[in-house]
């Protein structure tokens, strides 16, 4: 489904564009083309039957001129450092266009979760938490849930910090369980920002939601709770997929009852009503991207929309869910064709905003009810989008270059006032 493209030289290529269009001076972006800090850790785990296996794992800093650093942890089997270091510059992106005052960072480990017990999830989670505990911290850098991360992975990991430290911490990660003092509103959030942005696109477009109609790749938390946000808005959801297959229905799904099925049989296929758009789940996925829809989410991983297919795109607006799902080269040919791409590092940045929330709460001990999460997301997201636009308007250029250019402006912004030192 996805093309196996190396996403570091990808985050370079956008960094590089996004330089050009506002002249930056040669030497920062000498800076913004390499990270401040990559750590790499070997992590040995006694697993359930006695024996000991060794897991590689990252943290990658790309940036703090604008404060501590903030970003996901994955568990992927195929994750390496150059993706961990290309998700990192995209956090200190993403932090910028939004606003909030954070840096970029990420963190990965080279396992496939679902070969582990819960019991030696616990114990790699520890290891890794351990291991990259002197570099994180609740003025430093702080970490959240991402691929197969959840909140009983980030309650670990507070716990682990927090015994290092003697005492407790809640406020060195985000994505927590409300128990254990996460927000209100943070699973939705990433979806939550992406209808914000979504609201504000087709205003700009004027494209009436109640005609409308989207698909969806990836029903997981982004692509269902997108497709729930999009019913909600009146667009009417007519395909959604995920790995084991792509499903159709021109009269529209119902998010829940989709997601109920997912939840009983697995996967999305064989949902009541809706057809395969083709029985290989992964030229099925491929064909749900060319559908003839007004909004088009992809939701699932990245670089599924390429040089090969976005000449075959039919979508108006495209919304990112996913991180880094159109290549730099299709961005070209979608942007020359007229189809609007709101970038991943404005669409998906609701997630980190609540984040950002969650740390407040947690440093002020003050907790806020999901109704105030959500206004003061919607405020933020819909003068982040209006940034973007306004700047796309005044540089003559695609989205994801004017989400890139004024992050990197506000990025050297303070790295200028702060100075190089010593």
């Amino acid at each position: 489904m996805a093309e196996k493209l190396n996403p570091w030289l990808n985050a370079l290529k956008q960094l590089d564009k996004a330089a050009k269009a506002i002249n930056l001076d040669p030497g920062y972006h000498q800076i913004l083309a390499h990270p401040k800090r990559v750590l790499e850790v070997e992590l040995p785990v006694r697993m359930d039957d006695g024996s000991i296996k060794v897991f590689v794992g990252w943290r990658v800093q790309h940036n703090d001129a604008r404060g501590p650093c903030k970003g996901g942890i994955r568990y992927h089997p195929n994750t390496d450092v150059d993706e961990v270091k290309a998700l990192a510059m995209w956090m200190t992106w993403k932090t910028a266009v939004v606003d909030i005052p954070y840096g970029g960072a990420k963190g990965g480990v080279r396992v496939d979760p679902n070969a582990l017990s819960k019991a030696e999830l616990e114990r790699l989670t520890r290891r890794y938490a351990y291991a990259i505990a002197p570099i994180i911290g609740v003025d430093i850098d702080i970490p959240a849930p991402d691929v197969y991360t959840n909140p009983q992975t980030m309650a670990w990991i507070m716990d682990t910090y927090s015994m290092i430290k003697g005492y407790p911490e809640p406020g060195v990660i985000t994505g927590k369980p409300l128990e254990l003092g996460g927000s209100e509103g943070r699973e939705e959030a990433t979806a939550r920002g992406l209808q914000y942005v979504t609201e504000e696109a087709v205003r700009v477009m004027k494209i009436d939601p109640k005609k409308s109609k989207a698909a969806i790749q990836g029903y997981g938390n982004a692509g269902y709770f997108s497709a729930k946000f999009m019913h909600e808005l009146g667009i009417k959801v007519v395909a959604v997929s995920d790995t084991k297959g792509a499903i159709y229905n021109p009269d529209g799904l119902d998010p829940d009852k989709v997601l109920a099925h997912k939840q009983k049989t697995g996967s999305v296929a064989g949902f009541p009503g809706s057809t395969l758009l083709d029985k290989d789940p992964a030229k099925a996925n491929e064909k749900l991207l060319e559908l003839d829809v007004d909004v088009l989410i992809p939701a699932a991983v990245e670089n599924v929309i390429t040089d090969k297919n976005a000449d075959k795109i039919n979508a108006k607006l495209i919304v990112e869910a996913a991180n880094g799902p159109t290549t730099p080269e299709a961005d070209d040919i979608l942007h020359e064709r007229g189809i609007t791409v709101v970038p991943d590092i404005l669409s998906n940045a609701g997630g980190v905003t609540v984040s950002y929330y969650e740390w407040i709460q947690a440093r002020t001990r003050e907790w806020w009810d999901i109704e105030t999460v959500r206004k003061k997301l919607k405020a933020r997201m819909a003068k982040s989008f209006n940034d973007v636009y306004n700047m796309h308007k005044e540089l003559k250029v695609d989205m994801r270059t004017a989400a890139l250019a004024l992050a990197v402006k506000r990025v050297v912004r303070a790295m200028e006032l702060r100075g190089i030192w010593p």
